[in-house]
């Protein structure tokens, strides 16, 4: 094997478990995120574990995170739940974050 396919495979390796890492780190986000609007909303502690999987569940409707914004907006609208736009995209993006923290201090 050569100095090149070494580092190849190595490349390889690390942008697949790169990519592991955020899909884990995008599935915890989404359920901290259910329980963060789940709180809004106003549902009790079971309601919210369930609501959480729903918004996990959500996110394997189309690729990227507009499938899971569109669910939140829409629940917070109907449970009339005052939040804007950029709240929850602010709330997504932090909860990535604490998401991909925890994952990191797992390992």
């Amino acid at each position: 094997m050569s100095t090149f396919d070494r580092r190849q495979e190595a490349f390889e390796s690390k942008f697949a478990h790169d990519e592991e890492l955020r899909f884990k780190a995008v599935a915890r986000r989404n359920k901290l995120l259910g329980l963060w609007a789940a709180e809004k909303i106003g549902l009790d502690a079971d309601k919210a574990q369930d609501y959480a999987k729903e918004v996990v569940r959500a996110d394997f409707e189309e690729p990227g995170d507009e499938d899971v914004f569109r669910k939140i907006r829409r629940d917070f609208d109907e449970a009339g739940v005052e939040q804007s736009d950029h709240q929850i995209r602010r709330t997504m993006d932090e909860l990535l974050h604490q998401a991909a923290e925890q994952i990191k201090n797992e390992g």
